[in-house]
C-alpha cells in the first residue's frame, strides 16, 4: 500500500479507536434503520407531516433539558462507560418500540414515549462521543480521526435506511428487532475499548460549573460563529425530516424508495470525508465552510422543487456532501480549541446546537409544511439556509477570513 494510502488510514492503527468506530459503526446503522420504520409507521397510521416533526421534537425536548448536565458528567466520570450506558439504553428503546408493534398500537403514544427515552440516552452519547476521541488518537492523528469517523458515520448512513427499508417488507417489527441486536452488539464493542482519559478533580455540581462551556464558546467568537451557522442552517433546511411525506405524496415511491432517498445525503456526506481522509483541509477552511453551507441551502431549494425521483436523489446527495465539510471545519475548530478538563462541556453545546439544528429543524419542518403544504415548506427553508449564510458571513467575519485550523502550524 503507498504511503499516502497509510496516511489515510493512519488513525486506524490505534486499536482502540479502532473497537471505537465499529461500535459507533453498528449503533449508527441501527438509529438510522429505525428512524425509516419509525417515520413510515407514523405516516401510515396518520398521514399527517405534523406528526413527523413531532417524532422530531419527542427525543429533542429531552435532549436540550439534559445535554448540558450529560457534558459535566462526560467530564467528571468514565466516559467510555457512559456511552456504554448509553447504548444500553437505546436498545431497551428498540425493544419497547418492538414491543407495542407486536401488540398492534394504534395511538402513538409508546412510539413518542420510546422515543423520549432514546432522546435521553443520546443526550449523553452525543457529547461523550466528541470529546472521548481526542482520548482515543495522538493530536497529530485527530483530524484524520475526524475524516475517518465522519465517512464511517456515513457509511452507516447509506447502509442503515437502505436495509431498514428492505427490512420492513418483513414488518417494522424485523427492523426493530434487528437494530435492538446492533446496539447490543454496539456495547460488547465498548466494553473491548480503553481510553486514555487524563484524570480530572472532582468539582462539585453548580450553576458554575455547568455553565463552563457555554462561557468557553461566548468568549470565542469563531467557535460561536461556526457552530451557531450549522444551528440556524440545517434549522431552516431539514427537509429530511419530510422525506417520508416526499416519498409518499409527491415522488410516489414506496418504504425501499424512502430507504434510498435517506441513504442520499449519508452517500454525498460519505464521499467528501474520504476525500477529506487523504486530502485534509489545510487553508481557507473558512471560506469553505461558508461555501459547503450555501450549496446546502441551493441542494435543499432543488429538492424542494423537484417531482423527479432521480433529481431528488441528486440533490440530496449534494446536499449531505456539502453539509460535511461544515461538519469537519466545525468539529476540527471546536474540538482543537477546548482543553480537556472541559471537552465534555464545551461539546455538550455543541450537541445543543447540533441537536436542535436537527430535532428542532424536523418539528420546524413539520410544522411549516402542515401550514404552507410540503414544497413551499422546503423551498422557504433553502432559502432562509441561503440568508443566514450571508447574515453570518457579514457578522462572523473572523470566521471568514479564518485560513489555518489552530494550532493546526
Amino acid at each position: 500500500m503507498s504511503a499516502s494510502a497509510l496516511k489515510g488510514f493512519s488513525a486506524l492503527r490505534h486499536r482502540n479507536f479502532a473497537f471505537y468506530l465499529s461500535a459507533r459503526l453498528l449503533g449508527t446503522i441501527a438509529v438510522q434503520m429505525q428512524n425509516v420504520a419509525v417515520g413510515w409507521q407514523v405516516y401510515a397510521l396518520t398521514v399527517d407531516a405534523l406528526d413527523l416533526g413531532f417524532i422530531g421534537l419527542a427525543q429533542f425536548a429531552p435532549f436540550f433539558l439534559l445535554v448540558l448536565v450529560a457534558g459535566q458528567v462526560a467530564d467528571q466520570f468514565n466516559r467510555r462507560m457512559i456511552i456504554i450506558a448509553c447504548y444500553g439504553v437505546e436498545l431497551s428503546c428498540a425493544l419497547i418500540l418492538l414491543v407495542f408493534t407486536l401488540g398492534g398500537f394504534q395511538s402513538l403514544w409508546p412510539v413518542f414515549a420510546s422515543l423520549a427515552l432514546f432522546g435521553s440516552a443520546r443526550a449523553f452519547r452525543m457529547p461523550t462521543s466528541q470529546a472521548i476521541l481526542m482520548n482515543l488518537v495522538p493530536l497529530q492523528h485527530f483530524g484524520n480521526a475526524v475524516a475517518i469517523s465522519s465517512s464511517t458515520f456515513h457509511v452507516a448512513v447509506i447502509v442503515g435506511p437502505t436495509v431498514g427499508g428492505i427490512l420492513y417488507l418483513f414488518g417494522p417489527a424485523t427492523v426493530y428487532g434487528t437494530a435492538a441486536g446492533l446496539f447490543l452488539l454496539a456495547m460488547l464493542l465498548m466494553t473491548l475499548t480503553h481510553v486514555e482519559q487524563a484524570p480530572t478533580p472532582k468539582e462539585t455540581p453548580n450553576w458554575n460549573t455547568l455553565l463552563e462551556g457555554l462561557r468557553f464558546v461566548g468568549s470565542r467568537p469563531v467557535v460561536l460563529g461556526a457552530i451557531s451557522l450549522d444551528l440556524f442552517a440545517v434549522l431552516f433546511g431539514g427537509a429530511t425530516a419530510l422525506l417520508p411525506a416526499y416519498a409518499s405524496d409527491i415522488l410516489q415511491v414506496g418504504p425501499q424508495g424512502l430507504g434510498l432517498l435517506r441513504t442520499a445525503p449519508g452517500a454525498g456526506a460519505a464521499l467528501i470525508s474520504i476525500v477529506l481522509a487523504f486530502q485534509p483541509m489545510t487553508r481557507r477552511v473558512g471560506y469553505w465552510m461558508f461555501g459547503g453551507v450555501a450549496l446546502f441551502g441551493v441542494a435543499t431549494i432543488v429538492f424542494g422543487l423537484s417531482q423527479s425521483f432521480w433529481v431528488s436523489l441528486v440533490a440530496l446527495f449534494v446536499l449531505g456532501a456539502s453539509d460535511m465539510i461544515s461538519v469537519y471545519v466545525r468539529h476540527l475548530l471546536v474540538q482543537m480549541e477546548t482543553p480537556d478538563a472541559i471537552r465534555g462541556r464545551v461539546s455538550a453545546v455543541n450537541a445543543v446546537f447540533i441537536g436542535a439544528s436537527n430535532e428542532l429543524g424536523e418539528f420546524e419542518s413539520g410544522l411549516t409544511a402542515a401550514w404552507f403544504g410540503l414544497v413551499p415548506a422546503v423551498v422557504l427553508g433553502g432559502v432562509a439556509t441561503l440568508l443566514v449564510t450571508a447574515t453570518w458571513m457579514w457578522r462572523f467575519s473572523a470566521l471568514r477570513r479564518m485560513d489555518r485550523f489552530p494550532g493546526s502550524d
